[in-house]
């Protein structure tokens, strides 16, 4: 796994032995995202466009706080990108995405987060969320590897569930 960071933005990626449209389905299928996440702990998909998921809401916690955020998919691209803008309370806060990339041995998976906290946003997350707020950049860091690892064990012991759009015509 490997990593580059700077103040606003952080990438870290890992390789997994899986073609990257199977990546991209198991990353697109948010409801999944708990399973992956050390701070999400659920979802609710609220629309979706052409089967995958559009706008979904996700709930999430640090130690004993608690908050849900409206998330909003910009790039849905299959088999390479795919990326969500999160909200609190209407103030922009981040975006999250992933970008995948064949590889000879499968694919490599690139999750990177961009911080789009205004000053109301970040305000907001001090009152809701506390300290957690000023290490931000090191926490994201943490969870995304640890996000990437189980996406790849996941992904390499044969337990995804097929394509989103396989899913709905179930």
């Amino acid at each position: 796994m490997t990593s580059g960071t700077s103040t606003k933005t952080l990438e870290e990626h890992i390789e997994v032995a899986a073609p990257a449209a199977e990546a991209f389905d198991a990353v697109a299928d948010v409801h999944r995202m708990a399973r992956r996440s050390p701070e999400c702990f659920a979802t609710v998909v609220l629309r979706k466009r052409n089967g995958l998921p559009a706008k979904f809401l996700g709930f999430n916690r640090n130690k004993w706080h608690l908050w849900f955020s409206s998330c909003h998919v910009r790039v849905a691209d299959p088999g390479r990108e795919f990326a969500f803008d999160v909200f609190a309370l209407g103030f922009p806060v981040a975006r999250w995405g992933y970008r995948f990339k064949p590889t000879a041995g499968g694919t490599e998976v690139t999750e990177y987060w961009v911080d789009q906290r205004t000053r109301g946003a970040d305000v907001l997350g001090r009152i809701f969320i506390g300290k957690i707020q000023n290490n931000r950049v090191e926490l994201n860091r943490d969870g995304m590897r640890e996000s990437l690892r189980r996406l790849k064990a996941e992904l390499e012991s044969g337990h995804s569930k097929g394509s989103l759009r396989e899913q709905d015509k179930r």
